[in-house]
């Protein structure tokens, strides 16, 4: 089968054996989105070598559960040991021994198949089209900010970053009632979250919104995004990370400010599927100005590289 490969620091679409099912399920994939973090790993973020990817939907070719056979699924990341405390309690995402798609110890989804413990495979609902479903996984990771922290209708939030994300939590946060600002540099995207009626300002303006926030999220990947969250934060505030990788270095801030204003800073990674898939099936999530591009595999290096060119939102490929 084909498949999207990081090997010996180079990326490249190779032929490799389609995976054996072994107590897990195999799935056919339909559809796979490129991440940041797949633009990330080929840059050698987190060592990882092997096919890379991890949203996608697919069908399920091969189980030990005959009623899933046929089933069209997309599935969540972190394979635990099943085991622990944490997997027992249902809850993979913590635990020492997990792999995760695409990411760490398990191919990834940019291939023809990948093979997923079944519990971690979840139905979509039938008239979810493809391209709609493959963004679960990171719209779970937006809904995932509603895991930790608890949002009043009264609050107010500002997102920090206008990619992809930013505009899935700003999206889902907005959901809450709260009044939501997004700070971002690209006004085409800005444009996205004023069409769901989300207020939006340049990072120039929203510089100026000193101490008024409740909560603020920085998913721009910058290490100015963190310092400028700060400055955005009523005392007492809540700030939410949501960013992986600091590609310009380490960032530099003022830590009396979390002391003297008792700030409570938290990393939010993976959400939970149901609420992400949920939205989706109601329609309450804008999806299609998120898509730009789609590629066949075969052009998966292509597909990379216009991933990463400014103004490009998100980028599909179809084995």
């Amino acid at each position: 089968m084909k498949a999207l490969r990081v090997e010996k620091k180079k990326l490249a679409v190779r032929e490799i054996d389609k995976p054996e099912r072994g107590d897990e399920a195999l799935v056919r994939v339909l559809l796979s989105g490129i991440c940041n973090t797949d633009l990330e790993i080929a840059q050698g973020y987190a060592g990882f070598k092997g096919t890379i990817g991890h949203e996608f939907v697919g069908v399920v070719e091969e189980t030990s559960e005959r009623s899933m056979l046929g089933q069209r699924v997309v599935g969540e990341i972190n394979a635990g040991c099943g085991e622990c405390e944490l997997c027992q309690a249902d809850d993979p995402r913590h635990c020492a021994r997990r792999t995760v798609l695409g990411i760490a110890g398990r191919d990834g989804a940019h291939a023809e198949f990948l093979r997923l413990p079944l519990r971690n495979l979840q139905a979509v609902p039938d008239k979810l089209l493809d391209e709609h479903a493959v963004f679960t996984e990171p719209l779970a990771a937006a809904c995932g900010i509603l895991e930790c922290v608890t949002i009043r209708s009264t609050d107010r939030i500002a997102v920090i970053g206008d990619g992809k994300l930013g505009l899935l939590c700003a999206q889902v946060l907005a959901l809450t009632g709260a009044a939501v600002l997004l700070i971002g540099k690209h006004a085409e995207k800005l444009r996205i979250a004023e069409r769901r009626g989300i207020e939006t300002a340049t990072t120039k303006t929203a510089a100026k919104r000193t101490r008024e926030f409740d909560v603020v999220v920085e998913a721009s990947g910058s290490p100015s995004g963190f310092a400028g969250a700060l400055e955005l934060l009523r005392p007492r505030g809540v700030l939410v990370l949501k960013s992986t990788f600091q590609g310009s270095g380490p960032a530099e801030f003022d830590r009396t400010r979390l002391v003297v204003d008792e700030i409570t800073i938290l990393g939010s990674r993976c959400g939970r599927f149901q609420p992400a898939l949920d939205l989706l099936k109601k329609g309450a999530i804008d999806i299609d100005s998120l898509i730009s591009e789609e590629y066949p595999l075969a052009r998966g290096v292509y597909a990379m590289d216009r991933a990463s060119k400014k103004g490009v939102m998100k980028v599909l490929l179809r084995p």
